[in-house]
């Protein structure tokens, strides 16, 4: 396993971190066999960072049951975040806090975030709150190891962010698609400039750069590279920059993990050469042309309170550029059964705003819906599914 330096406080980071938010499922909950074999094995592979969050259903719980089952907390250094979104007042800085103590069944946590930070406006109103004040209470007592904050902002902001709080790291969604989204390379090279650890977020842009290319990008890395996978080359162009501290990836199988630990070790700053940094520029040419929504599937935006299926209506809507109308409608109709009694079609919105004030990715949703309303439901395809509604009798409940 390949490890970095965090230069804040000494601790040697593995290169590879365990994104908790994907941890396997089973009829909606989490697989704990499956869960547990994969987080022993990549504790067993040298993997020591370990990415969760209050808001990811279940996976606290699964991270603590799973560590202090196997006696390996010590082993590892958990990241927890504290749902800036949730909170009503100063308040809740603790009830949220001791809820996920209790959960991760552990007395500290050694790197909190302050989750989903888009703006120094929304960081002042904390500060108003006395979350600095909160925060140096948490360290001194050792609960608090470090203490950084998720951004999904824009560039400018992010820079201001950082200087608004002694900050011990940061994360940030980064990957070959978005060199220049939200904080984006100046942003990675300006919190490694202050000696911040920088935690990568979406290296592969909710498995779209692993499993959802169009043919043709992934005809371009197969040719310059056939033993390495999409997923594989969007991880190394990551490890190739030494401002990366770790990479986090959502390994939901022993496939994905053995594939990244083992890239891990291949994958050091200054790996890539010039050839095969243009085969990234090729390869998002043929991206660029073709996904119309840079929604990564977080899913921040659900539940809709009219039912839309946001992300899979964006999901469809994109698949009908990459791989073509037929099978973008055939994933549309599966996403949002337009004619069952609880369908989530683009339809049902009502252009209430609840999902844009939620989207880490500040996304227009609504407009892009609209888009999506053209393409997947255009009059003959609503007449279309009106009939079939009237014909089955059904309507929306």
């Amino acid at each position: 396993m390949q490890f970095r330096v965090d230069k804040k406080s000494g601790n040697r980071l593995s290169a590879l971190g365990f994104g908790c938010m994907r941890f396997p499922r089973n009829l909606g909950s989490i697989d704990m066999r499956k869960t547990e074999f994969l987080v022993m094995e990549a504790i067993g592979g040298g993997v020591n960072y370990f990415d969760t969050a209050y808001i990811y259903p279940g996976s606290e719980d699964a991270l603590g049951t799973i560590l202090e089952k196997n006696r390996v907390r010590d082993k590892v250094y958990i990241a927890g975040k504290l749902p800036l979104v949730l909170c009503k007042g100063p308040a809740d800085f603790d009830r949220f806090f001791n809820k996920e103590l209790e959960r991760l069944k552990t007395g500290y946590i050694d790197y909190y975030l302050m989750h989903m930070i888009t703006d120094t406006q929304q960081w002042d109103q904390f500060r108003a709150w006395g979350i600095e004040a909160w925060l140096a209470e948490k360290k001194r007592a050792g609960a608090i190891r470090q203490a950084g904050f998720s951004y999904h902002g824009s560039r400018d902001e992010f820079l201001a962010v950082l200087d608004r709080y002694p900050w011990d790291f940061t994360q940030i969604q980064y990957n070959y698609s978005d060199e220049n989204f939200q904080a984006g390379v100046a942003g990675l090279k300006k919190a490694a400039s202050l000696g911040l650890p920088v935690i990568i977020m979406e290296p592969l842009l909710g498995g779209k750069l692993a499993t959802g290319l169009p043919p043709g990008a992934v005809e371009i890395f197969k040719k310059a590279d056939p033993s390495l996978s999409p997923a594989g080359w969007a991880l190394r162009w990551l490890w190739n920059q030494e401002e990366a501290t770790v990479i986090l990836s959502g390994m939901n199988s022993p496939e994905q993990l053995m594939e990244n630990v083992t890239l891990t070790d291949e994958a050091l700053p200054g790996c890539l050469s010039a050839e095969q940094q243009q085969v990234y520029r090729d390869v998002m040419a043929v991206v660029n042309s073709s996904y119309r929504v840079r929604c990564t599937g977080c899913n921040y935006c659900m539940p809709c309170p009219r039912g839309v299926n946001i992300p899979g209506c964006f999901a469809a809507y994109n698949t009908s550029f990459s791989m073509g109308f037929v099978q973008g409608m055939q994933q549309y109709i599966t996403s949002t059964a337009p004619t069952s009694e609880r369908t989530s079609g683009v339809r049902l919105c009502v252009k209430c705003g609840k999902c844009e004030s939620h989207c880490p990715q500040r996304l227009p949703i609504i407009k892009n819906l609209q888009m999506v309303g053209k393409r997947m439901e255009p009059f003959y395809i609503r007449a279309g599914i009106a009939a079939a509604r009237r014909f089955l009798g059904r309507g929306r409940k």
